[in-house]
């Protein structure tokens, strides 16, 4: 697998979220939809601050602006703020293939099968993705 260069600015982080974070089936959040649903947890924010933050016009968010917007995508407070944000980089990367119906299709009825039926389906898609030309799990 490549290797991932991790966001590391807000301005990367956010934009990462955007790009990540977003119902199935459509593009992106509206700044005006985030900062909306923001404002209605009773945290006072504008479309254009949030573009600002995205676009690194604006870099010093407050604490409370922070955590409204991890709230608002799903992630704790501290993907903003810490070096490590591997595992949150993980759920990301799941939730955006899980957008994607045939995939989500699949987990979903995976998921009552039992231990051998799941090996099972686990070899199916890594002959598959051999002979697509993937990497294997492993790799």
């Amino acid at each position: 697998m490549a290797e991932r260069q991790e966001p590391r600015s807000l301005t990367e982080r956010l934009d990462r979220l955007f790009r990540t974070v977003h119902p199935a089936n459509r593009g992106e959040y509206t700044y005006e939809e985030v900062a909306s649903a923001i404002r209605e947890q009773g945290t006072m924010i504008s479309h254009t601050y949030v573009w600002q933050l995205r676009k690194g016009i604006r870099d010093n968010p407050t604490k409370r602006h922070l955590e409204a917007l991890a709230s608002f995508f799903g992630v704790p407070a501290s993907y903003f703020l810490d070096d490590d944000t591997s595992a949150a980089d993980a759920q990301l990367e799941l939730l955006a293939t899980l957008r994607d119906d045939p995939v989500r299709s699949l987990a979903l009825r995976a998921a009552e099968l039992s231990p051998n039926g799941l090996a099972a389906i686990r070899a199916m898609v890594e002959h598959a993705r051999s002979v697509e030309g993937l990497p294997s799990e492993e790799t």
